[in-house]
């Protein structure tokens, strides 16, 4: 997850964890409705602006370099030569709709501070420059650790190509030292899964590099440093390098049980690890869903505040009278002397950006790459079908459209922001209206996707050329409509609830009581107060 030096500042759970937020889920091919493999990604930080990251790709003179800048902070780290040839990615998808995602764990303080100019953001957007596989991306990530040393904390990536889907997990080696510790596994086709902040890979096998691949000194180092003393079969990274704690439990793995619970509410996984009582067994990397999933699953996946669970953000108090699922942070707090925490959900109103990525190997890679884009809270947001072969992202996504630091209606960030930010204030009432014009533009995106890619294939045939220039077209289209259509909806909700009046359907002014069990919680705190009385026996005015 992308963190602003700001948003540092508010990371820290009372009880001492990282909450790094950013949420990924993992499809395979076998696992998908259609046979396209998907991972998704919520990029989660306080100060972090949501936009469409591009970069052409091309050809490179011998001798020419390429700038290492670290992507949470913009501070400039070194240069490494070009690679000869380079791929057009758009967002986190480049045009051999290779896809990558990531999440922060942190990991062992002792591991932080690592020599090197290669941060996880730079890893990821060489990776997706250089390489057209999951493979690929792996080989090239470890090399340049390896050649020009880590430069960020623990690191779980998602890595997706048309054909496999891998979890590459990796931490540096600490303070001086350069290279990086780490070990990637691919899913076995037919699964899921999914990592929120938290390193997942266990036990992994150690001789199948058809499935596994690990850096060459992963368990020897373990041991010089008094990590490890067990069989290398029994090996375990998570143990090893991100040993769990309460706040990695609640505020990252329970958004891990929360995808399981609802994809494969069969296998009945209890909640006993994530509330960390005494002798829960962990949860599996990956599981087989209950039914095979689309994109829309995918993305309804991302929306979650654990209705319905013990974890339910609706319940409590600190929901309010319309029922918010959220809570501000910090997300740690202590009461006569005893540790608090809020829950951390996948749905979270700091997202910068989030995304579901498609990767069909039965069409052309311009064709068959769709990158899902969306901007803010994954809850409110309308993901926009983005072709990983367009030309150009669409201008309200696009990197120099607006910033963090101001506020500009041309942006789709600040539009969408403006909107959500608005309906936090009557949750329960206001998202009914801001879902009825989400599921209409998503629901036609998705409807009409059979015939873009019917098109853009007919045009690929002919002239590939024209086809990405229809794809680039239509994003165009469609982002600029959505753009224009969600500031409708801002106005839309000014007026119908302004001043905490509900308009109804003829536009007239209402004024809907608040729900009883809030007025309840009224009256139990201050109702002694408030309560009316009857008035008798007052003193008469003796003037």
């Amino acid at each position: 997850m992308r963190l602003r030096p700001l948003a540092l500042l508010v990371t820290l759970l009372a009880v001492g964890t990282a909450l790094e937020a950013c949420t990924n889920l993992l499809v395979t091919k076998g696992a998908s409705k259609d046979g396209s493999t998907m991972i998704t990604y919520s990029a989660d930080s306080h100060t972090l602006y949501g936009e469409l990251y591009f970069k052409q790709g091309g050809r490179h003179q011998p001798g020419a370099f390429r700038d290492i800048v670290e992507w949470d902070t913009g501070k400039p780290l070194g240069r490494i030569p070009e690679a000869p040839v380079t791929y057009t990615r758009v967002g986190n998808m480049n045009e051999h709709q290779l896809a990558i995602a990531e999440t922060t764990f942190g990991g062992r303080k002792e591991l932080q501070g690592p020599s090197g100019i290669v941060d996880y953001g730079s890893l990821i957007y060489i990776a997706l420059e250089r390489a057209k596989t999951a493979r690929e991306a792996i080989q090239v990530m470890t090399s340049l650790v390896e050649t020009y040393g880590y430069a960020s904390t623990g690191e779980s990536f998602s890595i997706a190509d048309p054909n496999e889907v891998w979890i590459l997990e990796m931490i540096g080696r600490g303070k001086g030292q350069t290279g990086a510790l780490w070990v990637a596994t691919k899913l076995p086709d037919g699964t899921i899964s999914a990592h929120a902040n938290q390193a997942r890979i266990r036990q992994f096998p150690q001789g199948d590099p058809a499935t596994t691949l690990f850096s060459k000194d992963l368990i020897s180092f373990a041991r010089e440093k008094g990590w490890y003393k067990g069989e290398d079969s029994k090996f375990s990274f998570v143990d090893t390098y991100a040993p769990l704690s309460f706040g990695a439990l609640r505020a990252c793995e329970a958004r891990v049980w929360s995808i399981f619970n609802r994809a494969a509410k069969s296998q009945k996984i209890p909640m006993d690890f994530v509330k960390a009582e005494k002798g829960a067994r962990p949860m599996p990397l990956f599981v087989k869903p209950d039914q095979k999933l689309d994109v829309r699953d995918a993305m309804e996946l991302m929306r979650d505040h654990y209705e319905g669970t013990d974890f339910d953000m609706t319940k409590d108090i600190g929901a309010g009278p319309y029922k918010l699922p959220y809570r501000w942070r910090p997300m740690g707090f202590k009461i006569d002397g005893q540790d608090y925490v809020h829950e951390r959900a996948i749905s979270t109103q700091q997202t910068g950006f989030s995304f579901v990525t498609q990767s069909r190997s039965w069409l052309p890679d311009p064709v068959g790459g769709v990158l899902w884009f969306g901007v803010d809270d994954t809850y409110t947001t309308v993901y926009v079908p983005i072709s990983c072969g367009v030309q150009a992202p669409p201008k309200a996504f696009a990197e120099g459209t607006g910033n963090f630091s101001e506020f500009n209606w041309d942006s789709a960030f600040w539009t969408f922001n403006f909107v959500t930010n608005y309906t936090y204030t009557r949750w329960s009432d206001m998202i009914v209206d801001v879902q009825k014009v989400q599921r209409e533009y998503e629901g036609r995106y998705l409807a009409n996707q059979a015939e873009v890619d019917r098109t853009a294939l007919d045009l690929y045939k002919k002239d590939p050329a024209k086809a990405r220039e229809y794809l680039t077209q239509y994003a165009a289209k469609e982002t600029s409509q959505l753009h224009a259509r969600w500031r409708k909806l801002g106005e839309f909700l000014i007026w119908k609830y302004l001043d905490g009046n509900v308009r109804n359907e003829k536009g007239g002014v209402t004024h809907p009581k608040a729900p009883e069990d809030w007025l309840r919680c009224i009256v139990k705190e201050h109702g002694d107060v408030i309560k009316v009385k009857k008035v008798e026996g007052l003193a008469p005015d003796e003037d």
